[in-house]
């Protein structure tokens, strides 16, 4: 139930902008005691940065008992949460603390709060208040003193509204919030951890080593879009160096590459929108939604990529306010948007100047 050594630098290691701004968010909540909600999707790595969060505070010494209250089922969480004396049930042979009474002194981290059945939700909130617990079938309260950390991929907002989530709790727990970034806005990350999962992963390979990924890994790895996020992309690689014959990993060994049906166009006014397509975001996200560096690299100006991202609709994939700023730029699609010849048009459009600061990022 207590933690086990883990070094949430080494998991939770990248240059990108957004992690280097989710490691400096931890290092300044890891100073409270206050609880902390971490929200994210799935896969992105929400129970290390609550062991980030844990080792580098005042309770570090303490454990850190980890539930998944999505993965226990509704009739055990009880016990598991709060103990049980012996003879408390049937099949309680012998009197068992629970987590909290295991966080004591330490963080108790509940993942996929959201998932906790809404009976026991009141339950929780008194012990948040009271710092009290009973173990089931016994008579007097235990006196419990730690931290919590929980986490949810689901929106509890809406599940307030739907009838599953507790406002009262929700607003207990919702003191400090750390958001994850899904790995598509982590940039060269992906690449960084992608090594680092074959260097873990290698070591324990027989036969001769694997010495890193081919160019078409690479673009397959740039070009997915990893709905399963670090996960997803751990499990390709462990299964790549698995399967892999040879000593370097190809697209087909880590199960991206795609079907000769999905790559044929139509037409070829198809394929070179695809292409544009598939070129703009890309260069977006290698460059951390930059304006800037992708608008140089693709030699156009900032002003022409703003265009461009209007006329291919790509503004859904940007924060809901920079997509906003883009319509209310006038920047939606029509005849005088950017086109395919824009990308080879030089770093001028039609003689403006585009040198202002404020077109520098999307979404940033």
């Amino acid at each position: 139930m207590g933690s086990p050594p883990l070094d949430p630098r080494f998991t939770l290691h990248g240059d990108s902008p957004a992690i280097r701004s989710l490691l400096r968010t931890i290092d300044r909540v890891a100073e409270s005691d206050a609880p902390v909600l971490i929200v994210g999707e799935t896969g992105t790595g929400k129970e290390l940065v609550a062991r980030a969060i844990h080792q580098r505070s005042r309770r570090a010494a303490g454990a850190l008992v980890a539930v998944n209250c999505g993965a226990i089922a509704p009739t055990l969480i009880q016990s598991e949460l709060f103990g049980h004396e012996r003879y408390a049930f049937t099949g309680a042979g012998q009197r068992r603390i629970g987590s909290f009474e295991a966080a004591h002194g330490g963080a108790l981290f509940l993942d996929e709060i959201g998932e906790l059945p809404l009976a026991l939700q009141p339950a929780l909130l008194r012990v948040l208040q009271d710092r009290l617990v009973t173990r089931l079938g016994a008579s007097a309260p235990v006196p419990v003193d730690f931290r919590l950390l929980a986490a949810t991929h689901v929106n509890l907002e809406q599940a307030i509204i739907d009838g599953r989530f507790r406002e009262d709790l929700y607003y207990r727990i919702n003191v400090l919030v750390l958001q994850v970034p899904p790995l598509r806005d982590r940039g060269d990350d992906l690449l960084v951890l992608a090594e680092s999962f074959l260097s873990r992963f290698g070591a324990d390979r027989r036969g001769p080593p694997v010495r890193g990924f081919t160019p078409d890994a690479v673009l397959a790895m740039q070009r997915h879009r990893w709905p399963g996020n670090v996960r997803e992309l751990m499990n390709c690689v462990q299964r790549a160096v698995v399967l892999t014959e040879g000593v370097w990993i190809d697209a087909a060994a880590l199960g991206l590459q795609r079907s000769p049906a999905a790559q044929r166009p139509l037409n070829l006014a198809q394929a070179r929108e695809a292409f544009e397509r598939e070129l703009v975001r890309e260069t977006l996200r290698l460059h951390g939604r930059r304006i800037a560096p992708a608008a140089r690299q693709l030699g156009v100006s900032r002003v022409t990529l703003y265009r461009i991202v209007a006329r291919l609709k790509l503004a859904g994939d940007l924060p809901p306010e920079e997509a906003a700023r883009l319509l209310e730029a006038g920047g939606d699609s029509d005849s005088s948007g950017g086109s395919a010849a824009d990308l080879s048009s030089g770093p001028t459009a039609g003689g403006v100047d585009v040198s202002d600061a404020n077109h520098d990022r999307i979404g940033c």
